[in-house]
């Protein structure tokens, strides 16, 4: 069980435990741990004059800056409830997650990608270049006084590749509980310097990435927008050790020259059903890394499996890992993965119809993604419910045929969907993006290459090749954009 009850209450030991060592490095900008919590406490004091209550949600559009950490812990130390926007969101959409969440008001960063943050709601927009999070008296009451671990913390809209959003209710105790599992199987540790590029947005910036660092006393370096001569240089000037990020992050570390420059490297996570053996060793082989971690996981459970220290590139590359502590993962009679445990959501957000319809009344999780156990009891993803298409009366799971594919020298990204075809009612389509060293890879090779390794039904019947997919903030496929393609 976690040593805080609520993480306001975690977040604000930190001074004492951490103290003078440094917390965040944001450009110039350098805080202690000490200076860090002095600010959050600050911020807290705005949304309290503000009028925040305990249970009101704020929400936050913005990218990673040192002004997104104090806003958010600010906003649950003041008893408030976060509710973090995609970045990638356009205003409408933006302005449908705030309205539907009921913030009491939104904080922004103007500029950031050209993005037009003006909404047309009747709520406070705060700019985080202000100075409304340090013009207050900190914030002095203490978090255990007030707050409870079954608090809601934040409420996380999902990424909306699959229709609207629906927001994802987290309490507290459930996060500080996950989370400080998660830190013990990634090998994050006191003064670890880390490099966070996924967004605070989504479920693994925040809580893998900021909370887990206030639990171990890492440096948190965040990164805006990727960029891969950006990360080399951070990572070069800030020693940096811990490096999570989505495989395409490690196909352009891959690729870089100099890699004295990537030296201090010592721990990855990384997470998709589509990561290639042959990268994980490249990883490994090319790469300074000593851990390498891979997991499953989702808005509307945090962690659900991970992979274990000493795992094989394969178990890696092939599996999501073992369940987590205390948390079950079962696999229905259609495939679908189901989960169970202290971990799921307490329900999404003003939304009983929809959350009746994704945990069930034993409290199983319906998760939407289809799954299988190794003889080891280890979770391989094959796909979603929604993704999977069927041919001649086979089901076909593109994410099996993705990684398929992705077994080709010539082949770097791989995405398949189902498109209608006359005679066996659908058939799979692949969209690739060739590497570097096969820019004359044809279609008819790929498709012969396949046919000799895959089932005539999984063989995808056309190839589209791409200069990049489409990818959202967290780097998952958009397959919506590449059915878009077809009309």
């Amino acid at each position: 069980m976690p040593r805080w009850q609520t993480i306001p209450e975690m977040v604000a030991s930190a001074a004492d435990r951490f103290g003078d060592r440094e917390a965040v490095v944001d450009g110039p900008l350098r805080l202690s741990f000490a200076e860090l919590v002095d600010r959050i406490r600050r911020a807290a004091g705005s949304f309290v004059d503000l009028g925040v209550a305990k249970g009101d949600r704020v929400a936050l559009w913005a990218p990673n800056s040192a002004d997104w950490i104090i806003a958010a812990f600010g906003i649950m130390t003041a008893g408030g409830v976060l509710v973090p926007v995609n970045t990638r969101f356009k205003a409408e959409e933006a302005a449908d997650v705030v309205s539907r969440s009921g913030a009491k008001a939104v904080l922004v960063q103007s500029g950031f990608l050209g993005q037009d943050y003006s909404l047309a709601l009747d709520v406070p927009m705060i700019d985080l270049g202000s100075d409304f999070l340090c013009r207050s008296a900190p914030f002095e009451r203490a978090p255990s006084e007030w707050l409870d671990g079954a608090d809601i913390a934040d409420v996380i809209f999902t990424s909306g590749t699959t229709g609207r959003p629906k927001g994802a209710m987290m309490n507290h105790r459930q996060t500080l509980r996950a989370y400080e599992e998660w830190a013990t199987l990634a090998d994050l540790r006191e003064g670890d310097r880390y490099l966070m590029i996924n967004p605070f947005f989504h479920t693994f910036g925040l809580k893998a990435g900021l909370v887990a660092s206030f639990l171990r006393g890492a440096t948190m370096v965040p990164v805006a927008a990727f960029d891969v001569d950006r990360v080399v240089d951070l990572v070069a000037r800030e020693s940096i050790t811990m490096l999570p990020g989505p495989p395409t992050l490690y196909h352009s570390l891959l690729t870089v020259a100099d890699k004295g420059r990537l030296a201090t490297l010592r721990a990855a996570v990384t997470g998709a059903a589509d990561i290639p053996v042959e990268l994980i060793r490249r990883i490994r082989d090319e790469l300074p890394f000593q851990t390498l971690m891979t997991g499953y996981g989702l808005t509307e459970a945090g962690n659900v499996t991970l992979s274990r220290p000493g795992d094989s590139p394969e178990n890696v590359a092939r599996t999501a890992g073992l369940p987590c502590e205390d948390v079950e993962v079962d696999i229905a009679d259609d495939g679908e993965v189901l989960v169970r445990g202290y971990n799921v959501m307490q329900g999404y957000l003003d939304d009983p119809l929809a959350t009746a319809e994704a945990i069930d009344e034993d409290g199983w999780l319906h998760t939407g993604d289809l799954g299988t156990f190794t003889d080891e009891g280890r979770l391989c993803i094959v796909g979603r419910k929604k993704d999977m298409f069927i041919v001649g009366g086979f089901n076909a799971y593109p994410a099996e045929i993705e990684g398929f594919l992705l077994e080709h020298p010539g082949i770097a990204q791989a995405a398949v969907i189902g498109v209608p075809d006359e005679r066996l009612g659908q058939v799979g389509k692949a969209f690739l993006v060739r590497s570097d060293a096969a820019q004359s890879l044809s279609a008819d090779e790929v498709i012969d290459w396949s046919r000799a390794r895959m089932a005539g039904f999984k063989v995808p019947r056309s190839v589209e090749f791409l200069d990049e997919l489409p990818l959202n903030a967290t780097g998952k496929v958009m397959k919506d954009r590449l059915q878009d393609n077809l009309r």
